[in-house]
């Protein structure tokens, strides 16, 4: 029978929280039945991702503003890895950004770059009153 395995969590404003959130991810993939790649590599790439993804939240969505939330959904099935990251700021538009060139010493868009780079499919749209950043990875 497939198994999934969903994790829902909100938390304050605050990269103080960032640690435990992707020690979740990890331990998330750790538990993974049917599996069969490198956990290590995928534990560490969906930490990065949140990590990118919860900061970026916090910094540019929300603006620091401590009065602010941020929701984080991760499920697994034997097929997919799938992250939402929920923010309450204005939103941005990643077609464009992801046009843009990036240099090595560039910061605005760096952590957008990276998470495309690691996740198969990567999507930020309005969701009621909140933008959600999705971010799926395949498993098999």
């Amino acid at each position: 029978m497939a198994e999934k395995v969903e994790v829902d969590i909100i938390i304050p404003n605050q990269t103080r929280y960032l640690g435990l959130i992707g020690r979740i991810g990890e331990d998330l993939v750790h538990s993974l039945g049917r599996y069969s790649g490198d956990r290590e590599v995928l534990a560490y790439h969906l930490n990065l991702v949140l990590t990118e993804a919860i900061t970026n939240a916090i910094c540019h969505a929300n603006e620091n503003d401590p009065n602010k939330q941020i929701r984080i959904q991760i499920s697994a099935t034997d097929e997919t890895l799938n992250v939402k990251v929920f923010d309450e700021g204005d939103g941005f538009d990643l077609a464009e950004l992801m046009t843009t060139d990036m240099h090595d010493t560039d910061e605005c868009g760096r952590g957008i770059h990276i998470i495309r780079r690691l996740m198969d499919q990567v999507n930020y749209r309005r969701s009621d009153k909140h933008n959600v950043l999705e971010m799926v990875k395949k498993l098999h």
